[in-house]
């Protein structure tokens, strides 16, 4: 014929990938076809996730998070920087020249927030009282996220006895008030002797034990949807070690709400924090500079009219704990499934109106 036919796809195009080529070897992928792990993997800044979260977040949950991150931020930066920004030490009660500050003297030029009833300088321990806060913080997430993510992932994959003896004691934990167990642990870490790191160890360790009930239910029901997933039982049947699939098949798929409960806590141990000291039971304030011990100094004070040795630590309690709670907040809502869709829902019909 000398018309030639419509081309037809070629054998290489039409033929499915598993079927293998006249030379018996199996054909490889077509050009233009990336493979199913390439495709599926997404940005970096999609897999951070407070990064992420920002990226999604629209209309007021954006400002709640932008708003929280903003303090929270702040809150880091003065912490870290203390013995930069703050104009004298925590138990400092003189000028670098020898000059005495006294005691309740009110707002001045040389200390720009007054003195407390000991004598220190009210800015100045406001400041230096966020790097203990951010310190207590850091040692009871670190901790709890240790212990409770351990106990459940093993009591999750493992089940049987032990996952029954560890869910039974988490539930008693709940039992025990959460203030009223710091302060035991806080007389029976420190013993009398509140230092900077004894008052700080005490509080963490308390914080600790009320936490990681929480991280232990969270990780342990994640642990045992996980388990049962094609992925892992694959991997069982070719043999790969019990330790290699929780670390990289069950721990990497089981802590995804993890972030979201630390920003929850991290609120709850500045509180408790400040409890312990507005108790008497915290750092004493040649040890360190702690929030709630210069609150528990000024209750006296306001009634004399002397406003400024409690409005600076207490204020910086609420803003702090209001910081961190915006965050925790947001991130719990844009972890929703359903607000993200009607997030999705309500920008299509803006776009199509």
């Amino acid at each position: 014929m000398s018309e030639n036919p419509t081309p037809e796809p070629s054998e290489r195009e039409t033929r499915p990938m598993s079927e293998p080529t006249p030379t018996g070897v199996l054909d490889p992928m077509p050009t233009g076809v990336l493979p199913a792990s390439s495709t599926a993997r997404r940005p970096l800044a999609d897999r951070i996730p407070v990064v992420s979260h920002l990226r999604h977040s629209v209309g007021w949950q954006r400002g709640m998070l932008v708003a929280g991150l903003v303090l929270t931020g702040l809150f880091v930066i003065v912490a870290a920087l203390a013995p930069w920004i703050a104009p004298y030490g925590y138990a400092q009660r003189t000028t670098d020249a020898g000059v005495d500050f006294g005691t309740l003297q009110p707002p001045n030029a040389r200390n720009l927030l007054g003195t407390t009833v000991s004598g220190f300088d009210v800015l100045s321990r406001t400041i230096w009282g966020a790097q203990t806060a951010l310190l207590v913080i850091l040692c009871a997430i670190v901790f709890s996220i240790f212990i409770g993510i351990f106990i459940g992932l093993v009591s999750g994959y493992f089940g049987g006895w032990v996952d029954r003896i560890l869910v039974v004691i988490a539930d008693a934990i709940y039992a025990f008030p959460s203030l009223l167990l710091a302060i035991v642990m806080a007389i029976v870490i420190s013993r009398g002797q509140s230092t900077l790191w004894g008052g700080i160890l005490a509080a963490a360790i308390s914080i600790t034990v009320v936490f990681v009930p929480q991280y232990f239910r969270i990780v342990r029901s994640e642990v045992v949807r996980v388990k049962a997933e094609p992925f892992v039982e694959s991997a069982r049947v070719i043999g790969v070690p019990t330790f290699r699939i929780l670390l990289r098949h069950v721990l990497r798929n089981s802590t995804r709400s993890v972030p979201v409960v630390v920003t929850l806590n991290a609120s709850e141990a500045v509180l408790t924090l400040a409890g312990l000291g507005f108790l008497g039971f915290g750092i004493e304030a040649t040890a360190a500079s702690e929030w709630g011990y210069d609150l528990s100094r000024s209750v006296s004070d306001v009634t004399s009219h002397i406003w400024w040795t409690a409005v600076p630590p207490g204020v910086a309690i609420v803003l702090v704990v209001l910081g961190i709670t915006l965050v925790g907040e947001s991130l719990n809502d844009l972890s929703d499934p359903r607000l993200r869709r009607r997030r999705r829902a309500a920008a299509v019909t803006g776009g199509e109106e």
